[in-house]
């Protein structure tokens, strides 16, 4: 049974009385049918495409091709430290090793990773390795 309100002209939030309407079983049935099988249907379910917010995390130092390119062999650890910036690790037992790492993730998945590491030998720079390296002067530049 399904219940009508029916409201007075005049005042349309007095409740003025509940009449029933028979409606047969198998209509009701069938509706109710219809109803839940329209639940199931192609429309996807959009709590699978809610996430939170996942930021942009930059960690470490960020190094350019630019700024590698501006070290020259026998730079003191100051002059280095001037064109990179303060490493992220020094390795506490071996001073003459800096260690410059840097990670991009966005959306929680890792975009770009570098690392480099910086050896000096006599407080002079000695060599460069790592993911980035200095690039080459153009052939007969510097001669």
């Amino acid at each position: 049974m399904i219940a009508r309100l029916l409201f007075l002209p005049g005042n349309s939030l007095s409740l003025v009385y509940m009449r029933f309407i028979d409606l047969s079983p198998n209509l009701l049935l069938a509706t109710l049918l219809a109803g839940s099988l329209a639940g199931c249907g192609s429309w996807p379910n959009p709590i699978e495409h809610l996430s939170p917010h996942k930021a942009e995390i930059q960690q470490g130092n960020a190094l350019s091709q630019g700024m590698l390119s501006q070290l020259k062999p026998g730079m003191t650890p100051s002059q280095v430290r001037f064109v990179l910036g303060t490493p992220l690790l020094v390795d506490p037992f071996r001073n003459n090793r800096w260690d410059y790492v840097y990670r991009l993730q966005k959306g929680g998945k890792l975009v770009e990773h570098r690392r480099i590491t910086i050896v000096f030998e006599n407080d002079k720079l000695k060599t460069i390795e790592g993911d980035v390296v200095a690039a080459e002067p153009p052939e007969g530049v510097g001669k």
